[in-house]
């Protein structure tokens, strides 16, 4: 049986200590523990050796756990705060109310009647204040709070044990060469003859490499590869534009109201940089104030070009859907789009503040409702769903609205 020196000097050390971990045995050889570790493999698919892999989980406190150790919970911050009863208006202005004030009506330290919040008593410890000062020896169902509240992270530690088998003892016990093998030869050594005075490592040329798995598209985005194709061979033209884009395309010229909530700064990210206004401009303005030369009576008010000079993060594609059809007037137009967009939302299993967004437009003479059904059908059944239905819904930006 071909061993390498390496996996001869393990294993003979082995048949010294019979096991031992990789940083004792590396101690001994002057090799590294992740070496040590790669030697007993190769002499465990030789039989001769066995590697025990244990892996164990802790927890630990987190940077905001550890905070808390020392100021108290925020449900504790925030009982200590008041006196016996105290306003929800009040208690609101505290900077735990957000989490305190449910977790102390949880816990059953608090009433809430008619907007006063009232103690019911002595606020006993809480299983999450205790497992603070030993979160590894707490319970399961304490331990998984305290790991959604992020006040505690798991801590996986692996631990190997490599064992000499009794066939490695008796390959041992039968006389083991240490001396040196040569694995690659020099131009010196193969010009002067000297490759034969040394002992040459023996290679199995029948063994199979160790297999190299290629990398692999995402799934999501294998998703949104097939999307475009479809839009693609169903003659659509896709569109591209920048994530930062001008207020006024992004929400003016969709006749947005300026006042609209949507374009404060909780829903929407505002950059400081400034864009400017495109030609003709003037023609949005008039139809946001009085509707301009269209039949609609517009938003009324002032129109504020300055607040249209803005920049944002996009939030939805659809500023580069009108963009290309205000740069291609004369139909017949069809584009789609899809694109990243940005939401100041919060996240959770279902929100993210980005996300990506599918849009397509068609614009020609006689089109109608009937061809948007149509669109829709023929590209969810190429995505493979045969069976495709509708039914009358209402959503307060498009009228018609279907699902």
């Amino acid at each position: 049986m071909q061993l390498a020196l390496n996996e001869k000097r393990l294993l003979l050390e082995l048949v010294k200590t019979g096991t031992g971990t990789p940083a004792e045995l590396g101690k001994t050889l002057d090799r590294p523990a992740e070496s040590v570790i790669q030697y007993g493999g190769l002499l465990s698919q030789k039989s001769l050796a066995e590697v025990d892999r244990s892996v164990s989980v802790r927890l630990s406190l987190t940077e905001e756990g550890n905070r808390y150790l020392t100021e108290g919970l925020p449900e504790r911050q925030l009982y200590t705060s008041f006196g016996d009863s105290s306003p929800m208006a009040e208690l609101n202005q505290h900077p735990h109310a957000k989490i305190g004030l449910g977790w102390m009506k949880r816990l059953g330290w608090v009433k809430i009647e008619n907007g006063i919040v009232t103690k019911t008593g002595p606020a006993e410890s809480s299983p999450i204040e205790s497992a603070l000062l030993s979160p590894d020896t707490t319970p399961p169902e304490v331990q998984k709070e305290l790991l959604k509240r992020g006040l505690a992270i798991e801590e996986e530690s692996v631990r190997y044990t490599i064992r000499i088998t009794e066939e490695g003892r008796l390959l041992a016990a039968a006389g083991v060469d240490l001396t040196e093998e040569t694995g690659t030869l020099t131009s010196d050594q193969i010009s002067s003859g000297a490759w034969r005075d040394l002992t040459l490592r023996r290679y199995d040329i029948t063994k199979k490499p160790r297999p190299v798995w290629p990398g692999k598209t995402h799934p999501y985005q294998r998703l949104i590869d097939e999307m475009r194709r479809i839009l693609l061979d169903m003659g659509f033209t896709e569109l591209y534009g920048s994530v930062v884009q001008g207020a006024f395309w992004n929400f003016d010229a969709l006749f947005q109201p300026q006042d609209h909530p949507a374009r404060e700064m909780q829903d929407t990210f505002h950059l400081k940089e400034r864009s400017s206004l495109p030609t003709g401009w003037e023609q949005v303005r008039d139809i946001h104030e009085h509707g301009g030369e269209t039949s609609s009576c517009g938003w009324g008010g002032c129109w504020d070009p300055e607040k249209a000079k803005a920049t944002v993060l996009r939030t939805h594609t659809t500023s580069l859907s009108i963009q290309h059809l205000a740069s291609h007037p004369k139909p017949p137009v069809k584009a789609f789009c899809i694109g990243r967009v940005y939401r100041r939302e919060t996240i959770d299993p279902t929100h993210l503040p980005e996300f990506e967004q599918l849009e397509g437009i068609v614009m020609d003479d006689d089109v109608s409702f009937r061809h948007l059904l149509g669109y829709l059908k023929e590209f969810y059944g190429r995505m493979g769903f045969s069976n495709v239905r509708f039914r009358p819904a209402y959503f307060p930006y498009t009228e018609p609205s279907v699902e």
